[in-house]
């Protein structure tokens, strides 16, 4: 039996061909990716929040592929160095940043800031959120967030509140609450985490938002006196603390956060698979209930959704800063 095609047959079988010969190269080499090994930067030093984040992340990604995820620590310039580092590099995939807070709030702080973080960055996946928990020292007599409010309004400037150096995510925590309560609490700035709670402990700041995942051991020896958390919901490993939020002060929320990005016009199809795999790990039993017992918030999400909370973040924090007159150079 013979077959013929009409002219408009014959076109169409002529374009599904191309349609094979033109395969956008980024969607095929999305399908063997990773053929390589992939470097995450942590652009810190290692042992803190973003590092222990990234290399979670790296571990399981490798877990994930069957291939080597890589955590590369190149810190300095409170994480400018080795951010920037990335947004210079080749935007093939295989060079991804895994960063925190800083990461919008370093380039307002500082003048020259290397890197623009909406513009030089796409976004792959936010990881946790790592919320305060609002302490004093146990010989303030206050014991809730209001008290905290009355007895700075009677004594504007005398009250301390320690923070991790200036700009860090404790410092502009106390910052905001200072402009959302109407009052006017002291930073004193420490050279990181360390000193800023031995300086708690030891009386020479009365207060501290701390990071929850070292606020539990010292909640536990009641070493510092818990007044709230700084999630907008209270904390499931510790849901007898308040929220600022509830407590007198609406809508105040601060956290540190994780995620997982790529540097600018990265391939859209790898930055998608990562994407889903990132949320794949983020649901499975024990990490998310790692995350939970560190006082974390598990995220996952949507690129787009995590865009949008840099953006978000930005704009906040650019606000705070000025208003603070928060500087760092």
């Amino acid at each position: 039996m013979r077959v013929s095609f009409t002219y408009s047959d014959q076109w169409a079988l002529c374009l599904g061909l191309m349609g094979f010969i033109f395969i956008d190269p980024w969607i095929a080499q999305a399908e063997n990716y990773p053929s390589a090994p992939v470097r995450i930067v942590v652009p810190f030093p290692a042992g803190g929040g973003v590092d222990s984040a990234g290399r979670l992340i790296a571990q399981k990604l490798s877990e994930s592929f069957n291939k080597s995820f890589v955590v590369d620590n190149r810190g300095g310039a409170n994480g400018m160095i080795g951010s920037e580092a990335v947004a210079k590099s080749t935007k093939d995939g295989y060079t991804l940043l895994v960063n925190g807070a800083n990461f919008v709030t370093s380039p307002i702080l500082y003048h020259k800031a290397p890197y623009d973080p909406i513009h030089d960055f796409d976004a792959i996946s936010l990881i946790a959120l790592g919320p305060n928990v609002l302490v004093v020292h146990p010989s303030l007599p206050v014991y809730s967030v209001a008290q905290l409010i009355t007895l700075a309004q009677k004594k504007p400037g005398e009250i301390g509140f320690a923070g991790s150096g200036s700009g860090s995510t404790p410092h502009l925590a106390g910052e905001l609450f200072n402009t959302m309560a109407q009052v006017k609490m002291v930073h004193i700035p420490y050279r990181g985490s360390g000193p800023a709670i031995i300086g708690l402990l030891g009386g020479e700041s009365m207060s501290m938002f701390l990071p929850a995942i070292n606020a539990r051991v010292l909640m536990s020896g009641h070493k510092v006196r818990p007044l709230a958390v700084t999630s907008l919901t209270r904390l499931v490993a510790m849901p007898e603390l308040p929220t600022v939020a509830e407590s007198g002060i609406k809508g105040y929320e601060s956290s540190q956060w994780y995620g997982l990005l790529a540097p600018v016009n990265a391939p859209a199809e790898i930055m998608n698979l990562l994407n889903a795999q990132v949320s794949k790990i983020l649901q499975q039993p024990d990490i998310h209930e790692r995350l939970i017992k560190d006082g974390l918030i598990p995220m996952g999400g949507s690129r787009e959704q995590f865009t949008h909370h840099l953006k978000s973040e930005t704009i906040k924090w650019a606000k705070v800063i000025k208003q603070s007159g928060a500087r760092v150079d």
